[in-house]
């Protein structure tokens, strides 16, 4: 169903914009600081809201666009299955004068874009936006991921790590800056080089610390500041992977550290396979064992919980080899 744009009266009143500091909650919080100019803008990442590290910045004055919900927001943003209020919960937030948009559209800033069409001048953003859709749901192509267009490399960039540049990004997007404007932007142009030569590391990595169980590609990038999302490792495991499972983070980690994050894992479909995304249901993967993990049915993630990750692994592995069962969609 198309999502319905929204008038001038229907928009509530927000000073603050939460977003994730991803591709998707990039754009979300551009969109929605293209309507209201004035707006704060502060990224960070589903972990640290669902851990109640960000509580101190979320009131109705905030709009929070594609993270966790929060009961104290003003404005709620979002496409996550995961993150969907309950219809009680939906009822209470609107009863203390909350507003939810919660669609299971291709990306949290698609639904920012479409419900503020008609208000908003965000022209120089329409371009653009297919790819922060595609991104978000899995629906890049191999060979279009392969050859690593300057937007995908774009989506790289964007990290809680250095929210300074997040606000750079926001800023040229919120000015009304073409896809032209922004990839040629001269500190835009530094970072694209930089991860075009680490996912060559990246992706050296991958093919020595990935071992393909049962069909699940499990991808080992814990202990190591190297990151990666599933399309690097799908595309290197090939048909053999219907899914992966990506361990980042240290065992001495911390929420609080951007640069020193706990242990995690994230998993995927293999969306490159002709029914790659419909077939399981990853999330519950990702809240097996951990209350605040969640996402996609397609793309999520939780934090490793004790007694461990090689517990955790078993666990996952067990729920793996039962998938028809206990994961199919």
């Amino acid at each position: 169903m198309p999502v319905r744009p929204l008038s001038e009266e229907e928009v509530p009143v927000f000073s603050r914009i939460l977003a994730d500091s991803d591709m998707d909650g990039l754009f979300g919080a551009a969109v929605l600081k293209a309507y209201r100019p004035d707006a704060e803008v502060m990224f960070t990442h589903a972990a640290a809201m669902r851990s109640g590290m960000m509580d101190g910045f979320v009131d109705r004055s905030t709009a929070l666009v594609d993270l966790p919900f929060h009961p104290a927001c003003g404005w709620y943003v979002d496409h996550h299955m995961t993150n969907r209020p309950d219809e009680e919960a939906a009822k209470a937030f609107a009863a203390a004068g909350g507003t939810q948009h919660w669609e299971a559209t291709p990306s949290a800033a698609r639904l920012a874009y479409d419900l503020l069409a008609d208000i908003t001048q965000m022209d120089h953003l329409t371009d653009m936006m297919p790819v922060v859709d595609a991104l978000d749901s899995g629906g890049i192509s191999k060979k279009e991921f392969l050859e690593d267009a300057p937007l995908l490399q774009l989506a790289r960039t964007c990290t809680s790590r250095d929210p300074e540049y997040m606000r750079h990004l926001v800023g040229l997007l919120t000015g009304g800056a073409s896809a032209e404007v922004l990839l040629n932007d001269s500190t835009v142009q530094k970072r694209l080089r930089e991860v075009v030569d680490e996912r060559v590391v990246a992706l050296e990595h991958v093919k020595a610390n990935t071992t393909v169980v049962d069909r699940l590609a499990i991808c080992r990038f814990d202990e190591t500041p190297l990151r990666s999302n599933g399309y690097l490792v799908t595309a290197w495991a090939g048909n053999d992977a219907d899914a992966c499972c990506i361990v980042h983070g240290y065992a001495d980690g911390h929420l609080g550290d951007p640069h020193r994050p706990p242990l995690s894992a994230s998993f995927y479909a293999n969306s490159f396979l002709p029914d790659g995304q419909g077939r399981y249901d990853l999330s519950r993967l990702a809240t097996a064992l951990d209350p605040t993990g969640g996402g996609h049915a397609n793309a999520c993630g939780c934090r490793i919980q004790p007694p461990g990750l090689e517990a955790n692994l078993a666990h996952w592995l067990d729920m793996w080899s039962n998938r028809d069962n206990v994961l199919v969609r």
